[in-house]
């Protein structure tokens, strides 16, 4: 079966202004696409890498997020009884019991957020090693002091190393900023935890408790032992890096739900774009179609000609909108998280799932935009059609 290909490549030169505004219409819808996707993996990336898979985070059961959890001083104390849990070089355990609390900072640019703040104590700096303290210094366990991360640096106000932050009753000092390869902990600010627990009257209970073990092939049997003891059956165990992916699911998912349903009505946009140029292309070259049916080429080959035509006009698109995409990469913006119900601060991301999908919606846009106009080009009547009707 031959199909009309140079034709159909001769036709773009011949047709330039109706053809690039389709393609821009394609490639913006393609563009918005992308941008949720890539947002929604924003989110999903920066929280996924903001824990290791090498520690061990406990937390009650169904809490939503860390501020949701409650581990109570003499389970904590408990926890440290149990096996296989690691020892630094002084033969101190690598367990961090964090509090973490909600505070509200000024934006730089006007209104109020909510701020993670996490106690700590040195051995949380053990656990995380990518934790860098890029200006100032770290905070003294004696004083009320803080140090933020470098995102809350950047967007709030009274974040600067010599600031105060007024909460809990007491001024507290920044001396610090830190940084962590630009995952979720950028967006808290970071304190002593007995400091941090005195001041909101909070006795020993703390958030969630992490830890690291001799070796995560004692994973599975130090599970078991925690799950055995009746005194730990309200709490659960998982690595830290999927406690933080979980925290991401929510926001991602409403994300990608409703950026694909806005996507989704800008589609008919550029579908009805696609379809109205392939009709023009039609109906401007019913003789030229009569000619190409008169020199032997059949319904079908005329039918798939026009096709692919629609579908390279919207691969043309696909490509451009994600050709502005990922120019998205370089920026980076911030939500509430509403697992933790704190600011994050996140950058879009791209990965090659994200462009096969807006591919794919490209495609699936050229092909109901062209389909119609196709199938009318195909069914043309050879004699009507040579004489231009």
């Amino acid at each position: 079966m031959a199909i009309p290909f140079k034709y159909t490549f001769r036709n773009f030169r011949t047709r330039k202004l109706t053809t690039i505004i389709t393609i821009v219409g394609i490639s913006l819808v393609v563009f918005v696409f992308a941008a949720v996707l890539m947002m929604a993996y924003g989110v999903e990336k920066t929280l996924s890498v903001t824990g290791s898979k090498e520690n061990i985070k406990v937390v009650r059961k169904s809490s939503q997020g860390e501020i949701t959890s409650i581990v109570e001083g003499d389970l904590v104390n408990l926890i440290k009884t149990l096996p296989h849990i690691a020892k630094d070089s002084n033969d101190k355990q690598l367990i961090s019991s964090e509090p973490v609390v909600i505070i509200n900072l000024e934006i730089k640019t006007g209104g109020l957020s909510n701020i993670s703040v996490r106690g700590i104590d040195q051995t949380a700096f053990q656990l995380r090693p990518n934790i860098k303290i890029v200006a100032g210094r770290n905070f003294n366990p004696l004083m009320r002091e803080l140090i933020v991360g470098k995102a809350i640096n950047k967007k709030f106000k009274d974040t600067n190393i010599g600031d105060k932050i007024k909460f809990a009753g007491d001024y507290w000092t920044v001396v610090g900023i830190f940084e962590s390869e630009g995952n979720g902990f950028e967006s808290e600010i970071w304190g002593d935890a007995v400091q941090l627990l005195n001041a909101f009257n909070r006795g020993s209970a703390v958030s969630t408790v992490t830890l690291k073990l001799d070796d995560m092939k004692y994973y599975d049997e130090f599970k078991r032992t925690f799950e055995t003891d009746k005194r730990l059956k309200q709490f659960e165990i998982m690595t830290e890096q999927r406690f933080f992916e979980m925290q991401s699911e929510f926001l991602a998912i409403f994300i990608r739900v409703l950026g694909t349903f806005i996507t989704v009505i800008f589609s008919f946009g550029a579908i009805i774009g696609a379809a109205i140029t392939m009709y023009a292309s039609v109906a401007n070259r019913t003789v030229e179609i009569g000619t190409l049916r008169a020199l032997g080429f059949s319904r079908r080959s005329i039918l798939i000609s026009f096709l692919v035509e629609s579908l390279i006009i919207a691969i043309t698109g696909a490509f451009a909108g994600l050709v502005l995409a990922s120019s998205l990469q370089f920026f980076s913006l911030s939500t509430i998280n509403w697992n933790s119900f704190a600011e994050l601060s996140f950058s879009f991301a791209l990965n090659s799932s994200i462009v096969i999908s807006s591919l794919i919606f490209a495609i699936v846009m050229g092909i109901l935009g062209g389909f119609l106009p196709a199938l009318r080009a195909a069914r043309l009547n050879i004699v009507n059609a040579l004489r231009g009707g």
